[in-house]
């Protein structure tokens, strides 16, 4: 009974620690598996942003860059058949997240989180949505600017509508594994 308790110690301390490492490897697995089921008109809420924010939100600014930079590079990876990247709009929002402090009033970090995350995802798409249309701009017309609006919009508000409940989690799972250390 004792070497199961040690056992079961020694995991949980293991995984305490690491819980940052997993849930950032998580995030590949939930990008390629796109949950229909939580879709909005095609669209799947930006997923990295929800792991970014309170990663960012508790290191700073150069480790939300850094870490923008390492999860567009991956994400890019796994869409090799794409010349667009992901890697602009994750590095920024991964410096501007980290500029964010903590609040200790949880409603309003709650709605917070949401806000935050609408105004990324806004700013991912929008920097991605620029270079598809920088790319094809000689052969671009205005009706090309619709599906690809509403597809920005409809992931602005997944992003926002999701984010207080991931992020809010996230957040407290990070500072758990911190106070371990």
């Amino acid at each position: 009974m004792g070497a199961n308790c040690e056992c079961k110690y020694l995991m949980n301390k293991f995984f305490s620690k690491k819980i940052s490492i997993i849930s950032f490897i998580l995030i590949p697995i939930i990008f390629l598996w796109h949950p229909s089921w939580l879709g909005f008109l095609g669209v799947q809420p930006y997923w990295p942003l929800f792991w970014l924010l309170p990663w960012s939100m508790m290191n700073g600014s150069v480790n939300g860059l850094i870490y923008g930079l390492f999860l567009g590079l991956i994400l890019d990876s796994l869409t090799l058949d794409n010349s667009f990247t992901q890697i602009p709009g994750l590095i920024f929002c991964g410096f501007l997240f980290g500029r964010i402090k903590l609040n200790s009033d949880i409603l309003v970090g709650h709605f917070r989180y949401g806000l935050i995350c609408s105004f990324g995802s806004f700013l991912c798409g929008t920097l991605y949505f620029l270079q598809i249309l920088f790319k094809n701009f000689s052969d671009s017309n205005s009706l090309m600017l619709i599906p690809s609006v509403k597809n920005i919009l409809a992931e602005v508000f997944l992003t926002g509508f999701f984010a207080p409940f991931i992020c809010s989690q996230l957040l407290r799972m990070f500072k758990f594994s911190r106070r371990k250390l």
